[in-house]
């Protein structure tokens, strides 16, 4: 048991040591050299040693003869090294290199820089004069690290002689590297950010955001931004705290935009900042906001973050498709741009184009600033059309024909045709076909839309039966309907007077059975008009009977029914 416990240990020992040697290995491939203390090195064991140039050094002299600047300076050459003092504590020091051609009138050599903003360093390395009368005529290797330099920062460097010789001095031009190096990110305070990881809460509108490696003994900011030239604020920043065990935050995000990004720095002046950004590839979230002046008739668009996209305008067609209009594109970076006279029609949109890929927007489907509108009513197979303005316009309209199986449409007739605004205007076609199609457009504005209506197609013989059988039967309901009427009419007309002859005669009756009944009582009246047994003649509608057998020949007229 002890002896697998010790193979254990041994194992886990061994794994350790083979980290930290690859990960030295890692740090020494991309980190810089290290040094314990800056200072300045002669070759081939001479003793060199370093004094402060002179504030007001003596004029040049007069080279010898055969002295230049090549003859006298090698392979000059320079590098950054690092000096630290603790882990996050590293500076960082330019090291020249240089080969010195040495003679009895060249003492030693002078090494100064000068960055922006500064005053020019510099020092002077020589030898001593047993030396120098030794490696008279030979080469010496000078070196010199003790320069403190900036990251990224920009350092010219002249060399001379000494004494000075005029025109024996070599100059170059250095820069420091900056902190995008991993070496310096860990160990260079002004280098080092902090790393940030974070997680998304969409249905919240939220990102935790934690902290990792940040600059030791300091307070940490946290914020949200947008990115451009610098980074905006948005107003959601939070501070933690040093001896908070948590580094770690809450930020409030109200539009996952591509520019919106998460920025840290440590609380110190002139910190270094680090920045990422969640959703930079959200692309789709920056074609919103688009405005439309119904007055100017103006279209407009302003990026919420700087974008370069090509912006455009297209007619919508029925397959989804959008068809470019002629002259209006736009190249955008982060300005607003605006479309000058547009036709606010449901199928005129805006294209953004950003890359291979394409994103459109149709701020008119609601139908809110629609200005006209072509009204198509079916009436006995026949289209009837007009145009429906809210404002005075003016439109082409055009008459096309299209041949079967193709989708171009040539134009046959072009009108202009001027609306009024709340008025309709008919479009009376002539000469109409099957293949025929109706093209409309607003003329008055820059970019507009064209509408078109195609007539319905025919079927041959089919289709023009059923035009003649829905014609005939409208022609029977013209006749039958007047008939129906009218021998209605005469029904009522036979039944009243039926009714009135049934109470004519009835009361006829009465009266002829009241005078039969006077002559039987009256003695003043012995004639009886035997009605059933004359013979009547017919003269114009009135019955005169032939003989009376009344006792005074008086005629008895009867009305005939």
């Amino acid at each position: 048991m002890c002896v697998q416990c010790w193979l254990a240990r041994m194992i886990l020992v061994f794994t350790l040591l083979m980290y930290h040697c690859c990960l030295g290995l890692n740090d020494g491939a991309e980190g810089l050299e290290r040094m314990d203390k800056c200072g300045t090195r002669c070759s081939k064991g001479l003793h060199c040693r370093t004094k402060p140039n002179s504030f007001f050094p003596p004029p040049c002299q007069n080279p010898a003869d055969g002295l230049t600047t090549s003859s006298v300076f090698h392979n000059i050459s320079f590098s950054t090294v690092m000096r630290c003092e603790g882990r996050q504590k590293c500076s960082l020091h330019l090291r020249v290199k240089t080969k010195l051609q040495y003679s009895d009138s060249i003492h030693g050599v002078s090494i100064c820089t000068l960055t922006p903003g500064m005053m020019a360093k510099c020092q002077i390395l020589s030898l001593k004069k047993t030396s120098r009368e030794r490696m008279s005529g030979l080469q010496v290797e000078v070196e010199n690290d003790c320069t403190d330099i900036s990251p990224g920062q920009q350092v010219k460097v002249t060399v001379k002689t000494l004494p000075s010789y005029c025109g024996i001095t070599w100059t170059g031009t250095y820069k420091a590297p900056d902190c995008v190096s991993g070496d310096l990110r860990r160990h260079v305070p002004e280098c080092i950010t902090g790393r940030l990881s974070y997680d998304v809460n969409p249905q919240r509108k939220e990102l935790s955001v934690s902290v990792s490696d940040m600059l030791e003994g300091y307070n940490y900011h946290l914020r949200l931004c947008h990115r451009d030239f610098i980074c905006v604020g948005t107003g959601a920043s939070t501070l933690i705290k040093k001896e908070a065990p948590a580094k770690s935050a809450v930020l409030a995000y109200s539009r996952p935009l591509p520019c919106l990004c998460i920025e840290g720095w440590s609380a110190v002046m002139d910190a270094p900042r680090v920045q990422v950004c969640p959703f930079k590839h959200r692309l789709e979230e920056l074609w919103f906001g688009i405005t439309f002046d119904p007055l100017e008739e103006a279209l407009s668009w302003e990026p919420a973050c700087s974008v370069t996209a090509v912006v455009g305008l297209c007619q919508r067609r029925e397959d989804g498709a959008c068809v470019d209009l002629p002259h209006a594109s736009q190249n955008v970076s982060r300005g607003k741009i605006t479309f000058a006279k547009v036709d606010p029609h449901p199928q005129l949109c805006m294209k953004f184009t950003a890359g291979s890929q394409s994103w459109t927007r149709c701020p008119f489907t609601d139908s809110r600033f629609q200005a006209w509108e072509l009204a198509v009513t079916r009436r006995r197979g026949h289209d009837d059309l007009k145009i429906l303005s809210r404002v005075n316009a003016t439109f082409s309209v055009e008459l096309c024909e299209k041949s079967e199986g193709s989708i171009v449409c040539r134009h046959t007739e072009t009108h202009t045709v001027h609306g009024d605004k709340h008025k309709a205007v008919d479009l009376h076609l002539t000469g109409e076909q099957c293949s025929s199609c109706l093209q409309v457009k607003r003329l008055d504005v820059k970019f507009a839309t064209t509408v078109i209506h195609c007539l319905v197609e025919c079927n041959g013989s089919s289709s023009m039966r059923s035009l003649i059988s829905s014609r005939a039967t409208w022609d029977l309901l013209w006749v039958a309907v007047p008939a129906g009427v009218c021998l209605s009419g005469v029904i009522i007309v036979t039944l009243v007077l039926h009714i009135v002859l049934t109470v004519y005669q009835r009361r006829k009756q009465k009266r002829n059975r009241g005078c039969s009944s006077e002559k039987q009582t009256d003695p003043a009246f012995d004639c009886v008009v035997p009605v059933l047994q004359i013979q009547p003649v017919l003269h114009g509608g009135v019955l005169i009977p032939d003989s009376p057998k009344c006792g005074d020949s008086e005629k008895v007229n009867l009305i005939s029914d």
